[in-house]
């Protein structure tokens, strides 16, 4: 999967540049349009499963923008719980 095309179909009602989208994901990047790393991974979390995420994001970024605040920010208790989860084995690989 092309992460920049998974990107794209999340941002089909704004026109933001999946590759400056990428490119926050990265680090590399402040800002695409409205969107910082967290708010951006944030709609990543709502919008696609966990593989998918994993495809589209490298894991050391993961382990930077997964936060309690951003799981806290989640819209669904299926969702916080989820990556509540995965957050607790995260750490456990440090």
């Amino acid at each position: 999967m092309d992460p920049q095309n998974l990107l794209q179909n999340i941002l089909w009602d704004y026109s933001i540049s999946a590759l400056q989208c990428y490119n926050v994901l990265l680090g590399t990047q402040k800002k695409a349009g409205h969107y910082d790393q967290y708010n951006l991974f944030k709609k990543l979390l709502e919008s696609y499963p966990w593989f998918v995420i994993m495809e589209i994001v490298p894991m050391r970024r993961i382990k930077e923008l997964l936060t309690e605040q951003l799981i806290d920010q989640l819209r669904s208790n299926l969702l916080r719980n989820r990556y509540e989860y995965i957050l607790d084995r995260l750490s456990r690989f440090v």
